[in-house]
């Protein structure tokens, strides 16, 4: 266990610094300096090129490629981004201000999407209707296909300007976090549902459930107790896909709903081209990825008994 431990970690960090590399390439090696593009290009003309220079040395914009990519490697180890060129701000401070009004959206997303993904497939499950059951297990394909920024407007108008029960905008409270949630979480259920309706009915039609059965069980104990349990232990292995869909679709649905989050924070960088904070943003997203695919992985053969028995190196 501790070498299928210690392989995933070593895998985790390889990722990791991955995402820096491709982000340092991606967004430092540009053409243009980044501080160039913080002004407007007509206004470029007009600015004293020495100012530009005593910037870009501020930022270290002036240092070789490789010596810039050590650098910043090496602060990044040690927990430093350097600070945003638009603010000034050191962006881990900006990332740390942002972060917690995200957390608790990313949190009741996944507890709406989850409970949503659950309903979705135990009621597809449990109904005898054929085509009630087929009715049913064609809304996850839908939930998936579904604009996220679409969902977000339909949101706003029928809950806030036509029945007028929530703000349009997300502000303070449970009121304020109700529309966004409920935006972010239905995407995000589409995946859930689908496996886990795929793994209610295979779970379904195995024989201990026929065993169940013989016992005089009910149908919907037999679902709760047995069925549920083993169907939902598969999902774990999407946590890693569900943090990054929570992630991206923070973007869209803070954006629509002007609430201050990570999405914001992301959305203000981009359009500034704020480049010290758009690659602290990804850092955050790869490391949430890999934390979460870490811990899945790690837990996973303690949740499920079954895994103990795999041979060595099978299950890494």
């Amino acid at each position: 266990m501790l070498k299928y431990a210690l392989l995933k970690l070593g895998r985790a960090l390889i990722v990791v610094w991955g995402a820096f590399t491709a982000s340092f390439i991606l967004l430092y090696l540009m053409p243009a300096s980044p501080i160039e593009l913080l002004f407007p290009p007509d206004e470029r003309a007009s600015i004293d090129p020495q100012a530009f220079q005593e910037m870009e040395r501020a930022y270290g914009f002036d240092l070789p490629a490789w010596q810039q990519y050590l650098d910043r490697l090496l602060a990044a180890l040690r927990g430093d981004f350097g600070t945003s060129v638009g603010t000034g701000q050191p962006v881990l401070t900006a990332i740390g201000e942002a972060l917690p009004n995200t957390v608790i959206l990313a949190v009741c997303a996944l507890v709406l999407a989850s409970l949503f993904a659950l309903s979705i497939a135990w009621v597809a499950t449990y109904l005898e209707s054929a085509w009630l059951r087929n009715l049913i297990a064609g809304v996850p394909p839908l939930l998936v296909s579904f604009p996220s920024f679409l969902l977000g407007l339909i949101i706003i108008k029928v809950f806030s300007f036509q029945l007028g029960w929530f703000p349009p905008i997300s502000g303070e409270g449970l009121r304020g976090l109700v529309l966004p949630a409920v935006a972010l979480a239905i995407p995000v259920s589409g995946p859930i549902a689908q496996l886990l309706l795929r793994n209610f009915q295979t779970e379904y039609a195995s024989p201990y459930v026929l065993t169940s059965y013989s016992k005089g069980i009910r149908k919907g104990r037999v679902l709760n107790s047995d069925v549920l349990r083993n169907a939902s232990l598969p999902a774990l292995t999407q946590g890693g896909i569900i943090v990054g869909e929570l992630l991206a679709g923070a973007v869209i649905t803070e954006t629509i709903f002007s609430r201050a989050g990570i999405g914001r924070l992301t959305e203000d960088a981009v359009r500034a081209q704020d480049v010290p904070v758009v690659q602290g943003i990804v850092m955050l997203v790869a490391v949430c990825f890999v934390t979460v695919n870490f811990v899945v992985d790690v837990s996973y053969p303690l949740v499920d008994p079954r895994l103990k028995a795999v041979p060595e190196g099978v299950i890494a």
